[in-house]
């Protein structure tokens, strides 16, 4: 299948139904409850001091990993390697958005679930954000089902993301993607991609269950409890190896079990330097969010959704991350109607 330019793509024209209805943010402020408008809606989220969310992620990675460090620095620059991202840094209101979900994937694909990332800037608020994350290609643009790593900066039209898809011959395919159309399933942090003072996380030498992502949203549900803590940012595996899953083109035949979503996807174990975009949060306040996602991509063709390490005595990751201030949940399923 041949990947078809964004530029081609804007020629033809073709309607996105599923954001086509989606009503204007609330200009009233955000209260710490779910403000719903049509099928979006939007939280305040909590946001503790860098200083308290460090040393509660220290705390718990050090349980989990030989040596862990978590500390407030300013934000390098991401847009040079390993992290390869289309802005600078991850500073500036941020924004995490969760845009459809499995419901449009399983049991049965709703391929009229078709986004736009500059559509989801406004409706954040952010309409020139940087915008990275985890969630699904449009197959209009690939031909067929993929994974999305998207690294788009809506401000200056730089568009960095990479989806990895299953070839005609069942091999994997990582490749530049060139358009901010997306489909089915998507979570982001939308941001002015500024620098900053962000939390950045080293650990290395895994020694607990838990992945990177996992053990610090379960360190964060379990210091604040019910009040949401957002997080988004991007991370490198700069040693070691990762199971990585792409998702193949659409089942023919329902999915109805975890069981046969298992069998469904083609898993991997892909060498580093891997870089990771990543969301998670910390508590779901009744909004059926994707509490935790994150996909990789890397300059030697490996890539697609991150589970964990797999090398866990050598493993070494570094990565940088900010706390959201917002939530904003965009056309859940289940809610079309409401």
């Amino acid at each position: 299948t041949t990947f078809t330019p964004a530029s081609a793509c804007a020629q033809t024209a073709h309607p996105t139904p599923a954001m086509a209805d989606l009503p204007s943010p609330p200009t009233r402020p955000l209260e710490r409850q779910p403000v719903r408008y049509g099928n979006t809606a939007q939280l305040r989220l909590h946001t503790p001091a860098l200083e308290d969310a460090a040393e509660v992620l220290q705390t718990a990675l050090r349980a989990n990993f030989e040596t862990a460090e978590v500390v407030i620095a300013d934000c390098p620059d991401l847009t040079q390697a390993p992290f390869n991202l289309a802005a600078p840094g991850i500073c500036g209101t941020p924004v995490l958005a969760d845009i459809g979900g499995v419901p449009n994937l399983t049991p049965n694909v709703k391929r009229n679930k078709v986004y736009n990332f500059k559509q989801i800037g406004k409706l954040v608020g952010v309409p020139g954000a940087f915008i990275l994350g985890a969630g699904a290609g449009s197959s209009r643009l690939v031909g067929v089902n993929s994974e999305l790593m998207p690294n788009t900066n809506l401000a200056t039209g730089n568009i960095l993301t990479t989806y990895g898809r299953i070839d005609k011959d069942g091999e994997p395919l990582v490749q530049h993607y060139e358009s901010n159309e997306f489909a089915i399933l998507m979570n982001v942090l939308a941001s002015k991609g500024e620098p900053g003072k962000v939390l950045k996380v080293t650990a290395s030498k895994r020694t607990g269950e838990k992945n990177f992502t996992n053990c610090m949203r379960q360190a964060l549900a379990a210091a604040y409890g019910d009040k949401p803590v957002g997080v988004g940012g991007a991370f490198v595996i700069k040693k070691g190896k990762a199971k990585i899953h792409i998702m193949p083109d659409f089942s023919e035949t329902p999915l109805e079990t975890d069981e046969q979503v298992a069998k469904w996807l083609k898993f991997y174990n892909f060498p580093s330097p891997l870089t990771c975009l990543t969301t998670f949060v910390s508590h779901d306040p009744g909004l059926a969010l994707r509490v935790e996602h994150t996909h990789c991509f890397s300059e030697h063709g490996a890539g697609g959704h991150y589970h964990d390490d797999t090398t866990p005595d050598e493993v070494e990751y570094e990565g940088y991350f900010i706390l959201a201030e917002r939530l904003c949940r965009v056309d859940q399923p289940g809610k079309e109607k409401e």
